[in-house]
């Protein structure tokens, strides 16, 4: 970071300006508000071990690559075990059944059914509005494997919303 400030002061800046995104970031790929959490406290417990060598202009991609990293090492713990049981995005505006909320619900639950590989990509790219460059970045992977990516993640929600409502209304929203 930038020499002759105060690492600490600078952490606890980035913290505040980028805690609430990495949340809803964890939340989208693990689907479990408190395990987001706790990636998140790991994630800024790795970030902060070498936060005196992080630049500034790319720590926030940094803190999402470690926090994608984190959540990939605990989904692949034997003991750990996932069960999506829908909730709202934390910190997020309150939704009424007017409001789609069920819709909401349903693409979290066919999110939370994609590969994690792909889940990443398609948060960073739609969710989060990130080019395919940033997204690039974050994932430390080519251009053209967010592309692919990208499709593939977008072919499946496709396919798999197509099936939740064509079985629900037999209409399809998209």
């Amino acid at each position: 970071m930038a020499s002759g400030s105060d690492p600490e002061v600078e952490f606890s800046e980035f913290t505040a300006a980028h805690v609430d995104g990495l949340r809803r970031l964890g939340f989208l790929l693990c689907g479990d508000q408190h395990a987001a959490e706790d990636a998140v406290q790991q994630t800024l417990i790795r970030l902060y071990a070498v936060w005196h060598r992080t630049r500034s202009e790319t720590a926030n991609a940094y803190a999402r690559r470690i926090l994608i990293n984190v959540i990939r090492t605990e989904h692949s713990r034997a003991w750990y075990r996932r069960v999506f049981i829908g909730r709202s995005i934390p910190d997020g505006p309150a939704v009424s059944d007017t409001d789609g909320a069920s819709d909401r619900m349903t693409v979290l639950a066919a999110l939370a059914r994609l590969p994690r590989r792909q889940r990443a990509v398609v948060v960073l790219r739609f969710w989060e509005d990130r080019s395919v460059a940033e997204t690039a970045a974050i994932m430390r992977c080519s251009v053209g494997t967010v592309k692919s990516q990208s499709a593939k993640g977008l072919a499946a929600l496709r396919a798999i919303l197509a099936d939740t409502y064509s079985t629900k209304e037999g209409l399809l929203p998209i």
